[in-house]
């Protein structure tokens, strides 16, 4: 009798959400490029050997130009802004702007096309099994807006000022409004910046280091 193989159960696409980021058709990441936007949602597993411990590593990184904008970044599950273990520079816009580390990260990722927004965010934390020294990543859905709606054009000069201030409305299908998580209301404040920020070439929610490195 033949071994029967066992057949990989499918993942959700929540999960795929919370693994990977917002699951995006090839079009929109094909538009992605042809912009020159560059958006690292993925969060890593590393090992500090002096520390002897393990670490998420997430990088903020996104812009904008006037009809597109993608942007991701990471705060505490608390949805307080992480300091980074290095900022960016680069002569090129729009990519990476900041490296993170930390044994817990929330990502907070948008897409916008025009004045339509898709929201993602996400909790990732290290899951411990029993008889392995190496842990896995665990990663779960938090939060998930579809067709957001933002009220004004922020990514115009005009309206500068309102940037950092105003999140994309979303709704239910039945067109109720849905509540954002509040912990993390400041951070979809400015994430919405970031994917309204033209040209970007700086961290928008990550903190400076204080001085003598970060704690363990």
């Amino acid at each position: 009798m033949k071994a029967v193989s066992a057949k990989r159960k499918p993942e959700s696409a929540s999960l795929r959400h919370a693994s990977h980021g917002l699951a995006l058709p090839a079009s929109v990441l094909r538009a992605l490029q042809k912009r020159r936007i560059y958006c690292t949602p993925g969060v890593s597993l590393e090992h500090q050997h002096l520390a002897r411990r393990y670490v998420l590593r997430g990088v903020e990184s996104g812009g904008a130009v006037s009809d597109m904008g993608r942007a991701c970044a990471f705060v505490s599950p608390d949805g307080d802004p992480l300091p980074w273990l290095q900022s960016l520079d680069s002569i090129a816009v729009n990519g990476r702007h900041a490296i993170f580390l930390a044994e817990s990260l929330v990502r907070v990722e948008i897409l916008r096309t025009v004045r339509t927004c898709e929201l993602a965010i996400t909790l990732h934390t290290l899951s411990h099994l029993p008889g392995r020294n190496r842990p896995e990543v665990a990663s779960a859905p938090l939060f998930r807006g579809r067709d957001g709606v933002l009220p004004f054009d922020l990514w115009k000069d005009e309206h500068r000022a309102l940037r950092g201030k105003l999140t994309p409305i979303f709704y239910n299908r039945a067109g109720e409004v849905l509540h954002l998580p509040q912990r993390f209301e400041e951070v979809i404040k400015k994430v919405t910046s970031a994917v309204c920020c033209v040209g970007c070439k700086h961290s928008h929610v990550g903190v400076r280091a204080v001085a003598g490195g970060l704690k363990p």
